[in-house]
């Protein structure tokens, strides 16, 4: 593998100085009722379903875009994303006067597309057939930047992306010590990786004894197969509630993050991914989308050893219609 330049600490701290006045805050929740059900000393769930657009992904996006020149500003960028990175890209771009052009496959729910059209940013749809969306969308997306000259930006393998992103593990931390509390145990949702790398490098800074967990849908674990190889391997996909994490092999950079900060993985079922979802709602009134959901279920379900410990879980994103979001819960119910 070519050498990457992963983020260190200096870097992600930069990043989160630069970005306090541009993204939100997102609150930091103790579960005490969700504790008692999993054993967990304290568990505290980061709500990045509550940043502007939904999701964390405005937080890498937009410090991606405040590294380019001048000139690339000007030209504009382009990106894949099957929804979430496009809402947060298209934030960014309107924020800082950048034009922004989003490669979405066509199956992505109807909502994040319009809403990423409603943020400003124009979007090609791409068409898949038996091929990965998300490869189709990416090689679409790599002939759009030719065709226009745009800068082509990748939703998670780029080592600012994982830096912007690892700002949310740096807020949790703050508001983890203001609480008194130090975590044992951090678990976070993997798609392409951007989060988890960011996190994952944050986080073994500061904890080095913290046990850091990558949690993905069955299926769809590459990230969890690739550390358990040791190099980057395909997942072999299949149908699933998470539609943003459907990544069909971990980034370059990302994998290279999550090995250097002794990530472990894990896959969990759509089941208890709805179940999950059930629990915030009721427990911390949250609206989690299915991907926003999964580390939450790995816990819930007892796939992660929480027993005595303090834990940080990151909810990772929003985006999801109501009607969409009502069928989930109803679903979770029945099999309750």
């Amino acid at each position: 593998m070519r050498p990457i330049d992963l983020p260190g600490p200096e870097r992600i701290a930069a990043a989160h100085a630069a970005l306090r006045d541009r993204v939100r805050l997102t609150p930091l929740l103790e579960a005490e009722g969700l504790a008692r059900e999993c054993g967990a000393a304290r568990l505290f769930v980061k709500a990045e379903g509550l940043q502007r657009t939904g999701s964390f992904k405005l937080r890498g996006a937009m410090w991606r875009l405040m590294q380019l020149t001048e000139e690339e500003r000007g030209r504009g960028v382009v990106a894949f994303s099957s929804g979430n990175f496009a809402q947060g890209l298209a934030a960014a771009g309107q924020d800082l006067g950048v034009p922004v052009t989003i490669v979405m496959p066509s199956d992505a729910p109807e909502a994040k597309r319009r809403a990423t059209e409603a943020l400003g940013a124009e979007v090609v749809l791409s068409y898949h057939g038996d091929a990965p969306r998300e490869v189709a969308a990416a090689a679409l997306a790599r002939e759009v930047a030719g065709l226009r000259g745009l800068t082509l930006l990748h939703p998670f393998d780029d080592p600012e992306v994982i830096a912007g992103q690892g700002t949310a593990g740096l807020e949790a931390l703050a508001q983890m010590r203001a609480a008194g509390a130090v975590p044992d145990v951090v678990v976070s949702p993997v798609g392409g990786g951007g989060l988890m790398g960011g996190v994952s490098l944050a986080l073994r800074a500061a904890h080095p004894d913290a046990e850091i967990w990558g949690a993905e849908p069955r299926g769809h674990d590459g990230m969890g197969r690739s550390l358990r190889a040791g190099d980057r391997v395909a997942a072999p996909g299949g149908p699933t509630v998470c539609d943003a994490l459907q990544a069909p092999m971990p980034g370059e950079a990302t994998f290279a993050a999550c090995r250097a900060a002794g990530v472990e993985g894990l896959a969990v079922e759509d089941g208890a991914v709805l179940r999950a979802m059930m629990r915030a709602f009721e427990a911390l009134k949250l609206v989690l989308e299915p991907s926003g959901a999964v580390a939450l279920a790995a816990v819930l379900e007892g796939q992660v050893p929480v027993a005595g410990k303090v834990v940080l879980v990151i909810a990772s994103g929003g985006n999801i219609a109501f009607d969409r979001f009502a069928e989930c819960l109803a679903h979770a119910a029945r099999k309750n």
